[in-house]
């Protein structure tokens, strides 16, 4: 499974509106999730007036329950192509480092909230799995 920045906010975050539908599906989910580096700038910063929120999104990646397979800079033509030919979009650094992602790990899916990860395709044509609440 790979992880986008609004369900790990959300499992952080017991006041966000889908942090029950996020622990449901990360209790279905066998450890490690895979993520970026971006994601958890972005989590981080979501976090940063949550008490303890960037920590905890650290300490994940401490106890492995996240794991940052993707090294930027040995795909950075990948995610730049990415990036360009999504810019209508825009795409952000961290979707496109999932989109990568996704197209590395060929069977994964996207837990995501970001109805944009509809939009994009992996190796140019292919819909992206997704896991996503029904509505937002």
């Amino acid at each position: 499974m790979i992880l986008d920045t609004g369900p790990l906010v959300a499992a952080l975050n017991a006041k966000d509106r889908w942090h029950s539908w996020v622990a449901e599906r990360l209790d279905e989910i066998e450890p490690p999730l895979l993520t970026c580096e971006a994601v958890l700038s972005e989590a981080c910063f979501l976090l940063r007036l949550t008490p303890g929120g960037p920590a905890a999104v650290l300490e994940l990646l401490k106890s492995g329950t996240l794991a940052l397979p993707l090294r930027l800079v040995e795909h950075t033509g990948s995610v730049r192509r990415l990036v360009k030919r999504y810019d209508n979009v825009p795409m952000s650094l961290a979707d496109a480092c999932l989109v990568r992602m996704a197209e590395i790990e060929d069977q994964g899916s996207v837990l995501t909230f970001d109805s944009d990860f509809r939009v994009y395709r992996k190796h140019g044509r292919q819909a992206i799995p997704l896991l996503m609440p029904d509505r937002r």
